[in-house]
């Protein structure tokens, strides 16, 4: 495959992430009537593991098999375990912070302030030394724009709840920018399973602690926790880390936050919630956004490992 056509590709899957994880929002909105957070997020993610495990299984006879030294194999499954662990806690803490912080404040502030970790990641990514292009910055603040657009619909204001969703933007940054490091160097699909594992069980602790989960409550839930379990974790999340394999951090952060515009898509198509001139005015300018990032990357960035 020829570099120019890989970004494209993984911007398509990128795209489909998004699109999964703003549909998800509903599945997530009410799976929270039936469960408590640790407990949804940790029967969701431990079900993203499970379905991992027939696609590594296929996968893996299906490859050819690569002749590796013992030195070899040893940093490999090195690489691949310290990878999924580390996504796998951030993956974790950012899911639990915000779903607490909604709690406390409004869908609105909440989708906006989550989808920060678009300024959030290049403004990181320069003290690691990702440098990015003006167009890129100047999509940035499109991207913004657009967000406050299509989320903010009452008085900004910061509160309780708002600083929790911030500190989950924030740990999503640091997600992001540990899957660009490891995603070139693991095995995408299986360090997306650890990490759900780690993310199940470390949500699983707080839930048998503070929410004493019923099975009777979780089978209740069951589509809601079905599809964010399949889709929007065993899916979207190993989409994202295949996605992301030699993308510039901050473009892959760029069409992630489309979640935010698909939700609300979501939303019109599924509740029959109408959107307003305001929000799809958001939606032209994300788009925008998206298409501006993408086309200096075709013509002037290389591909890196």
């Amino acid at each position: 495959m020829k570099k120019q056509e890989i970004p494209l590709r993984n911007s398509l899957l990128l795209l489909l992430t998004a699109a999964i994880w703003g549909v998800a929002f509903v599945a997530q909105s009410v799976g929270m009537d039936y469960v408590g957070a640790f407990t949804f997020n940790s029967v969701r993610c431990i079900i993203g593991a499970i379905v991992l495990l027939p696609v590594i299984w296929m996968t893996d006879r299906s490859n050819p098999k690569v002749t590796l030294t013992e030195n070899e194999k040893r940093a490999g499954r090195k690489t691949l375990i310290i990878g999924g662990v580390s996504c796998g806690i951030f993956l974790c803490l950012a899911s639990n912070f915000q779903q607490f912080g909604i709690k406390y404040t409004t869908v609105g502030k909440a989708g906006f302030i989550t989808a920060c970790y678009i300024v959030i990641v290049p403004v990181i990514g320069l003290f690691l030394k990702k440098k990015c292009s003006s167009y890129i910055w100047a999509a940035v603040v499109m991207a913004l724009v657009g967000l406050y657009l299509l989320c903010i619909t009452d008085g900004f204001s910061i509160g309780k709840g708002d600083l929790l969703v911030l500190v989950c933007a924030v740990l999503f940054s640091l997600h992001i920018l540990v899957i660009d490091y490891f995603a070139p160097k693991a095995d995408g699909v299986k360090m997306s399973c650890i990490q759900f594992l780690v993310a199940g069980v470390l949500s699983g602790i707080p839930a048998l602690i503070l929410e004493n989960p019923q099975i009777t409550s979780i089978l209740a839930a069951w589509q809601p926790v079905l599809y964010a379990g399949v889709m929007s974790c065993g899916v979207a999340y190993t989409l994202q880390i295949v996605g992301q394999k030699n993308m510039n951090p901050t473009i892959a952060s760029l069409i992630l936050s489309l979640e935010s515009c698909i939700s609300v898509l979501a939303g019109w198509l599924i509740l029959g919630q109408n959107l307003s001139i305001r929000e799809i005015t958001g939606c032209v300018i994300m788009f925008g956004a998206i298409i501006l990032a993408q086309l200096p990357q075709k013509s002037k960035e290389t591909v890196t490992a």
